[in-house]
């Protein structure tokens, strides 16, 4: 599948937040609600720009993924988990089209981002999945980041990565 990587701009806003969404909607129905259901706004992904590379990638000019690494570590991490690394970059809100989905988008995702991180330069990728059925936890292990450790964050049991570059 040819698929073309760039750094979102605001013209891509409404289609990032209905493609977060669509994301949101389709884990809702297929788990249930849980902390994945909330719906993205156009507002809120032109705040994530700000404070984020958010890199997108697309299919025919349609953007069928996209995942968001933040300038600064997201305060929700405990970093004390984590191997110790110069430069850590952490990779959030990553998302791909519910009908691009097991098609190879996501592992391409990764890959575009661990080499923008080389170029950053940064030496480990870090995120969390959720620990649950609706989580990603299981694609990231195939994908070669490695469990670090478990924790629960307002409720939620999530699962701690992590890549090393």
């Amino acid at each position: 599948m040819k698929l073309a990587f760039s750094t979102a701009t605001h013209r891509d806003a409404p289609e990032l937040a209905e493609l977060h969404s669509a994301v949101a909607l389709d884990l809702t129905r297929r788990y249930g609600r849980g902390p994945w259901s909330s719906l993205t706004s156009e507002k809120g992904v032109l705040l994530a720009m700000r404070h984020s590379h958010v890199l997108v990638a697309r299919k025919g000019g349609v953007i069928v993924g996209t995942l968001c690494l933040p300038t600064k570590k997201p305060w929700a991490i405990d970093v004390s988990y984590f191997t110790v690394a110069k430069k850590a970059l952490y990779l959030i809100s990553m998302a791909v089209l519910p009908s691009m989905q097991r098609q190879g988008v996501g592992r391409a995702l990764l890959a575009e981002a661990v080499r923008v991180a080389r170029g950053w330069p940064a030496d480990a990728i870090r995120l969390d999945a959720f620990d649950a059925e609706a989580g990603a936890g299981a694609f990231y292990a195939r994908c070669g980041f490695r469990e670090v450790g478990r924790v629960v964050y307002r409720k939620a049991p999530l699962i701690y990565f992590e890549a090393l570059l």
